[in-house]
């Protein structure tokens, strides 16, 4: 097998993991057994091509539609499940819940549920590694809801002003909550407004994991020579609703949409190529469905936190 076609497999097989967990979260929330989550069901490519570009010295700071995120770094499943259903064995002893999860061990700052709150502290992340003279940038991930906030083009503006290390990723998925992004900002697309403030940007097809890795290679190569702000736009689509067990909007647009899902993209693309065949594809889906499995099983044997800890981590010693 060729690198690349095993860094095909890589790639699908890291996408089949983030669709399989979000799956079993989405249907435990259904049977009243896990609480509500904000799916990013339908955008594992743009997770899976940026974090794969990234290397261990760069943070990521991201939003409340973050599980592609951390599963693409490396984050254990099982522990994503226990923080989710409120173990202490969860990422952060069961504290954040499934939309605050933090994993500093994987570079992994915040996750953020204040619309575009991860753009204004990234800011300053970045800011703090250019004063400390560190290696690495930080990956901000927010999406187009995010993009109208005021916070956003005050980051950008301080980012360009400065200079600072800073990818930011707006993952373009079209809909605002519970509202049609046509609805909410005029123009089109993002990185015109990134281009306003003397930042290189690009808008990529977010629904292609290999057009989301090259551009993200070639996006981080340039911060890492200039040290200056780049900003991906990555057009895809959030195949779900907002808040889980909300039902996804049928439209002609959605129908258009789904033809173009990720992961069946990828799939047919290695068919195609000869790269994997039926049974290779049936192997990686139950390799993914069996890790969740397990985190499933990890996670509902795990304790509950014992409230006399009810006040650690929250006050300084």
């Amino acid at each position: 097998m060729t690198t690349q076609s095993q860094d095909r497999v890589a790639m699908l097989a890291s996408m089949l993991l983030i669709r399989a967990y979000e799956e079993r979260a989405i249907a435990l929330r259904a049977a009243g057994s896990f609480p509500g989550i904000c799916s990013s069901l339908g955008q594992e490519a743009a997770a899976v091509g940026v974090v794969g570009a990234l290397t261990s010295d760069d943070k990521i700071l991201t939003n409340h539609r973050s599980a592609g995120h951390l599963l693409a770094r490396g984050a254990d499943a099982g522990r994503m499940m226990a923080e989710s259903m409120g173990r202490s064995t969860g990422y952060c002893k069961g504290r954040s819940g499934f939309l605050h999860i933090s994993a500093a061990e994987l570079g992994v700052v915040l996750t953020s549920t204040i619309v575009g709150g991860e753009l204004s502290l990234a800011t300053g992340v970045a800011l703090a590694k250019q004063m400390r003279n560190e290696p690495g940038l930080v990956a901000c991930f927010f999406g187009d809801g995010a993009a109208c906030e005021g916070i956003f083009h005050e980051s950008l503006n301080l980012a360009a002003v400065w200079q600072l290390p800073v990818l930011y990723v707006c993952e373009n998925n079209q809909w605002q909550a519970y509202v049609h992004r046509t609805e909410t900002m005029l123009g089109d697309p993002i990185t015109e407004w990134a281009r306003g403030y003397g930042m290189r940007s690009k808008a990529v097809d977010g629904n292609d994991v290999e057009a989301v890795r090259a551009a993200t290679l070639e996006a981080v190569a340039c911060i890492r020579d200039s040290g200056k702000p780049y900003l991906l736009e990555l057009n895809t689509y959030r195949q779900r609703g907002h808040l889980e067990p909300d039902v996804p909007p049928v439209s002609p647009e959605r129908e258009r949409w789904m033809l173009t899902d990720p992961i069946a993209r990828m799939e047919q693309r290695m068919l195609h190529a000869g790269e994997i065949d039926a049974a290779g594809l049936a192997e990686l889906r139950q390799q993914a469905d069996a890790a969740i499995d397990a985190a499933i099983a990890f996670a509902s044997d795990s304790p509950f936190p014992d409230p006399a800890e009810l006040t650690a981590d929250v006050y300084a010693d």
